[in-house]
Parts: C-alpha cells; structure tokens; sequence
C-alpha cells in the first residue's frame, strides 16, 4: 500500500546531523532566475487574506514582496480570523472582498465556490500547476472539475519531533509502532521528564490525533467514507480509534501539565516548551506537522540535532501520511489575482518560502536542494515521494461548522475527550450529532 510505503522512509535521514544547515536564507536579498513570466501590473493594488501570523506572515510576505518586484504591483496582506469563511463572508457583505484568500480546508475552497465567491483559475495558472504539481494535489484544489485553488503550502501531518537530550538522558529511542510509542514515553516519564506536550486548547492539533490513529488503523478507504460522512461516527471503527487514542489521554502523567495543563496550551507553546529547558524539558516529545520548524526557531534548540522527528507510529501495518495545505484562490477576476495564483503556482514562489524554512511545498518541480537542513529535505521529499497516494487532513475536507470551528464540532468532541477519554460511546454520540447536523445544513 503506498499510502504509507513513504511513511517508513519519510525521515530516513532526520536523525542525523544536518551540518549542511544553510540559516534562515532571506530569499528576497537576491531575486532568483525567473522561470515564469508575469504581466506587468504597475499601479495595481492586490489584496492577500490568509490566517497566518508571525513567522508564516513574514516569510509569505517575502514571496509577495518578489512578486511586487517583478510585476510592478503593489501586494498587501490582510490578516484574516479563523475561520476564514466567516471573515471573507463578512467582507465580500461589506462590498470589500480581498483578491486573493489562502484557504486552509478543502471544504473551505468548497463553500467559496458554492457561494460563488471564487472565480476560476486561468489558463496560465493551470499551466504552471500540470507542469509542476501530481493530478492528486491539483484534484484538491478543483470543485466538479473546475480548477479553483492553487496549493502554495502543503504540511506532512505525520511527525512526531523530539527533545533529543530528553530521549538519550533516558535512554529511550524514536519508536515505529504505537505500543513502542506509549513504552517509551513510560520510560521517558520513568527517568523525571512529562513525556508528552499535546496543544490541547487548539482544537484543530487534537483532530490530528485522531487523524493518524484512524487513517493507520481503519485503513483509507474507511477513512474516506467517513471523511464524507458515508459511515457514521458512532462506527465500530472510530470507537477503536478513540480508544486507542485514550491510551495516551488516559494517562495525564504522561501529558505536560496533565490534562487540564493540555486543555490550556495552545499549539506554538506546546512546541516551545519542548524544545526549551534543556535536558529538563515540559515535555519531550510533540506530535504535529513540518510547520513545528517554524517554532522551534524561535528557541535555541537546532533542528537535526536538539530537535529530532520520527513519523507517527504505526498503529496498524503501516505508519500513516496524512496531509494538509493553503490553498490560494481568486476572489476577483483580475489579471493581478489570476498572475498571483500563476505565480503561487511557480518553483519560483515556492523556492523562497523554502529557503527560509518552516514550509513544505507540493511543487514536485522545486529541487529539494532550496530546503535549508536535512530534516526539512527528508519531510518533503516524502510528501513528494508519495504522489497521489496520501490521505487529506480529514477535518479540512469536512463542513467547517463540523471540523474547523474552535469550540464546535469536531473541536470541542475532542477537547471534551482529552478531559474524559473513558466514555467514548458519549463522544461518538456527540461527533454524529455534530456531523450529522453540519452535512444536512
């Protein structure tokens, strides 16, 4: 099954150290060979919405800034609530719509269409995606065959990163399966350190959890029956998934803070407090996607040798490759809208944002070599090295009502389960109520 052959090679080459790192690279001090061409645009003014703060921000700013350069527009970015459909809803109301959104679901690129908020891509932009991006990553970004989203960023939701000196102060090593999983965070927990760091007020990191167990353990085609709601969630196949999950929610000594801490730390601080504190860290190990680089380089910690990453264990046969992305979409019909999704489409584009890190792209034309430390190169050589045989991140197909609004839905089951993971007939129940509701409305 291919789905998950990548998932054992994924990091053959994480645990090294990458000496090789290239820093930071500030991608717009010297403007890369062009190979696509852009119209001029002097005097335009574009609009970009996305969610992403910080880091992400600056360094997706970088790319919009090369843009800027080559077209003679000028690019501003507007910083967007989550979710992201009620802040364009209220936007596109008020007569102001940006140009341009980065969506983060499937099922958002779904409900822009169904409201006739999105226009379709062009033809230079389709160009760009057949030449550089699998059938499978440009099916994503298309609604009944028409080609709407262009997928800039990707993210492999399958990692687990590691304070090394936690790990080698216990004596414990990066497990393959989830029994070897839950013995090394025993052993980890044994030696004076809280083995697990789990960002339990993002409701959205818990989803991910869920995501990996189900996928490796139901298998893919489960998963995607229940990912469009062809199976209930009170299926046999959930409450195993569930109560495999429990297996780690159950323990609060093995989670940073215990269970109340969990349910108070939001996802950056669930990385940081990994990574910082030495060999005494909160906690030694935290389950999220690529993006945590980004994070990490806000502590001392460098990745290949503080900072290490193994994939999610395999809970059945095979390690699960779960997956997800932002995707960029005209909102207007513009030649400066449709030039930016043609860029966003380009090596060009993904070249910068690769080199400062914190990013992986699905552009399979972009040379591996852009990424700046071994760890990075390995996570997207595996993204790319599955082709069409990866599974979507499950909540961002589903209704955003259901799997991508804080304190609803699938959020809130979740959260309601990290505070009691023993009675998971009540969950079930409550995931179906939710999701039976969001998929009739």
């Amino acid at each position: 099954m291919a789905i998950v052959a990548v998932g054992a090679v994924a990091l053959s080459g994480c645990s090294g150290d990458s000496s090789d790192d290239k820093g930071s690279g500030d991608a717009t001090s010297k403007a890369p060979a062009a190979t696509v061409q852009l119209p001029k645009l002097d005097g335009e003014k574009i609009q970009v919405a996305a969610v992403w703060t910080g880091p992400e921000q600056e360094n997706f700013t970088k790319v919009l800034s090369e843009f800027e350069k080559r077209t003679g527009a000028t690019v501003t970015f507007v910083p967007a609530q989550d979710p992201i459909v009620n802040f364009l809803g209220t936007k596109i109301a008020g007569g102001s719509p940006p140009d341009v959104a980065m969506l983060p679901q499937v099922g958002a690129i779904q409900q822009a269409v169904e409201k006739k908020w999105a226009k379709p891509a062009g033809a230079e932009a389709k160009a760009q995606l057949a030449k550089n991006y699998s059938k499978g990553w440009q099916d994503l970004g298309a609604v009944d065959g028409t080609q709407y989203g262009v997928y800039f960023k990707a993210a492999n939701k399958s990692l687990v990163w590691y304070n090394n000196a936690a790990f080698e102060n216990a004596g414990a090593a990066a497990p393959k399966t989830w029994q070897d999983f839950l013995k090394a965070a025993e052993t980890i927990s044994a030696s004076g350190v809280t083995p697990v760091s789990v960002a339990g007020a993002d409701g959205w990191t818990l989803t991910d959890w869920f995501e990996n167990i189900y996928l490796s353990q139901a298998g893919p085609e489960k998963y995607d029956q229940l990912a469009k709601h062809e199976i209930k969630w009170t299926d046999g196949s959930v409450k195993d998934a569930l109560t495999t999950l429990g297996q780690l929610f159950g323990k609060p000594n093995l989670i940073a803070g215990g269970t109340d801490g969990a349910l108070q730390t939001e996802f950056p601080a669930s990385v940081t407090q990994t990574f910082t504190g030495g060999d005494q860290p909160k906690g030694a190990m935290v389950f999220e996607g690529d993006f945590v680089g980004v994070n990490i380089g806000q502590t001392e910690a460098k990745i290949g040798t503080d900072a290490k990453v193994f994939p999610f264990p395999a809970v059945g046969t095979d390690s699960p490759v779960v997956t997800g992305g932002d995707a960029a979409v005209a909102l207007k019909d513009t030649k400066g809208a449709q030039a930016l999704l043609t860029f966003l489409a380009s090596t060009d584009a993904a070249k910068i944002w690769a080199e400062a890190g914190g990013f992986v792209s699905p552009n399979k034309s972009l040379d591996a070599a852009a990424y700046p430390n071994d760890v990075q190169r390995d996570i997207a050589k595996a993204l790319i090295a599955a082709g069409d045989d990866f599974r979507f991140d499950m909540s961002d197909q589903m209704p955003q009502s259901f799997g991508g609004t804080p304190g609803k839905g699938e959020w809130k089951a979740l959260q309601d389960f990290l505070k009691n993971p023993k009675d998971v007939a009540a969950i079930q129940q409550q995931l179906e109520t939710a999701a039976a509701k969001a998929y009739t409305s």
